[in-house]
């Protein structure tokens, strides 16, 4: 059973810096792509940014110049959010496609006060 765990939530101000972390049961590169959503009360799950497995990123219009994901060698995914303004705010979640199958974390949540 695969499973990834969020953590690296939490209050900041705005212009704050955040970085949040991914740990899954297996090792990072087993995934074909892996990539980090978020969804803000009363809307919509929304990509946020992905990397697939020759490292290839890509980022939602909203965060791009902004945010920036990585990954180490063993079992971690990472989002460093800058510059982060109250829209931001949302519980973010990090996701993994294996053998076919997309597999999500419980999400951490992200709040940017003004």
């Amino acid at each position: 059973q695969v499973q990834l765990v969020e953590s690296g939530g939490g209050l900041v101000q705005s212009g704050g810096s955040l970085k949040l972390s991914c740990t899954a049961s297996i090792n990072i590169f087993s995934f074909n792509a892996a990539a980090w959503y978020r969804q803000a009360p009363g809307k919509e799950r929304e990509f946020v940014a992905g990397i697939v497995g020759g490292g290839t990123t890509r980022y939602g219009d909203s965060v791009q110049g902004r945010f920036s994901i990585s990954r180490d060698l063993k079992t971690h995914l990472y989002l460093q959010m800058d510059s982060l303004v109250p829209e931001d705010s949302a519980v973010y979640y990090c996701k993994g496609n294996y053998r076919g199958r997309e597999h999500w974390g419980q999400g951490t949540q992200v709040t940017v006060s003004s």
